[in-house]
């Protein structure tokens, strides 16, 4: 019997449990070196900007936000399809927010409807590289200088990705990267602000540096964690312990997914665990791990590679389009096909895992029933909706990976034909 293959996988450093273990023989868990080396090696990378870590990515952004010192009730626009976190720390910063649509052929901000979503109040805008793919900068750019707009560059899912050669962070005011387990650059959580005015950088690393640092105990629970959930999403161990539960809710037409996220809420007064500084155990494995990303991201657009061509040509079919300008990292591989949800049963009873919503419809969210829409609404957004997430993450062989596409393929073909 073959292995069933997760939607998910990891990047794992292979030296994360001895450079663990050095640090804890050291005292260096929680403060250390590693912290600035990070930074520093970051924006290295990155080629321009100031590198300050941060809890979380959603934290980095929420630092950014409160450096710029925007006006208390002033608009910000996001896309209205994005992880519902980033726009609810913007209400925490004291700002309204007003959502603005996305091209549903890439998933990324829409500048037509950027602009419709304009007003006098308006001054920032968050461009969000959706599933590792930049958005439309130029324009994007264009629109801001013309409006006196700040430019935050949203990241969490797209480190490694370029647009006409610039990394995704540098354009703009500054960016957010985030480090969470699945993410691009593993460091078991964790983000980082990349900020392109000095002064600016130095009033987001005055405030990430004003908070506590983590105790011992919850940053060791937290790489106990992600050494855990990195297990459960191997093949062999996914097979017998998450895939059952899947396969069983797909026959009965139960959505076990809910419980997968982090529940939806109000985040003011912000949570006690946003409010720690980044640890150096934490920083040591990202400071590694930099050394393997291009290798990773590779692999990743590799395996995309082979599933636009044993997909690309069936009736019906819409595989991710990544415009020539622009590098797409493929932290999500978005397909839309007809009947989605039942193909996606289809898939998961031959033992793929295929995802939906990975983020959030935000404009439709409880949560923020009193932002205000771009006139048009959001047409786009319920349409990227609708899309299927194969797995191409890097961690697959690429016999899992013809193995997918050889299953997906089927499966999609059998509902075009």
């Amino acid at each position: 019997m073959l292995a069933a293959i997760s939607r998910y996988g990891a990047r794992v450093l292979p030296a994360t449990e001895d450079i663990v273990a050095r640090l804890k023989a050291g005292g260096e868990l929680i403060q250390g070196p590693h912290i600035a080396q990070f930074e520093d090696a970051f924006a290295r990378r990155a080629g321009s900007g100031h590198a300050v870590s941060a809890s979380y990515g959603r934290m980095a952004f929420y630092y950014i936000l409160k450096a710029l010192d925007l006006p208390r009730g002033s608009e910000i626009i996001l896309p209205a399809l994005t992880f519902w976190v980033v726009p609810a720390l913007a209400q925490v910063a004291g700002l309204k927010v007003v959502f603005a649509d996305v091209d549903p052929s890439t998933f990324t901000l829409d500048p037509a409807s950027l602009e419709r979503a304009i007003t006098p109040a308006t001054r920032a805008v968050v461009p969000t590289h959706l599933y590792g793919l930049p958005c439309d900068m130029d324009a994007i750019m264009a629109i801001a200088r013309q409006h006196d707009l700040r430019v935050i560059e949203d990241c969490a899912h797209a480190l490694g990705a370029t647009y006409k050669g610039r990394p995704v962070g540098t354009i703009g005011d500054a960016g957010f990267f985030s480090f969470q387990t699945l993410k691009p650059l593993n460091c078991y959580g964790g983000g980082m602000a990349l900020v392109a005015d000095a002064a600016v950088a130095a009033r987001v690393r005055a405030l990430a540096e004003h908070e506590r640092w983590p105790d011992e105990k919850r940053v060791v629970n937290r790489l106990l964690v992600g050494r855990v959930q990195r297990i459960l999403i191997k093949p062999w161990v996914f097979s017998i312990s998450a895939f059952p539960i899947l396969w069983v809710s797909s026959l009965i037409g139960a959505n076990p997914d809910v419980y997968l996220w982090e529940e939806i809420r109000a985040l003011d007064p912000l949570p006690d665990v946003y409010t720690e500084r980044f640890p150096n155990v934490q920083a040591a494995i990202g400071l590694a791990a930099l050394d393997e990303l291009d290798e990773w991201t590779e692999r990743t657009r590799r395996h995309a590679r082979v599933m636009d061509q044993a997909l690309g040509d069936l009736p019906g079919i819409s595989v991710p389009q990544a415009p020539a300008d622009r590098t797409h990292v493929y932290y999500q591989y978005c397909v839309y096909g007809p009947q989605r949800d039942e193909l996606v049963v289809k898939c998961v009873r031959r033992g793929i895992d295929i995802e939906t919503l990975h983020v959030d419809v935000c404009s439709d969210l409880d949560l923020f029933a009193g932002a205000a829409v771009e006139p048009a609404g959001a047409p786009g957004a319920h349409r990227a909706a609708q899309a299927m997430q194969i797995p191409v993450y890097s961690s697959l062989t690429d016999e899992q990976t013809a193995r997918v596409a050889r299953i997906v393929r089927g499966v999609l073909a059998q509902s075009t034909a």
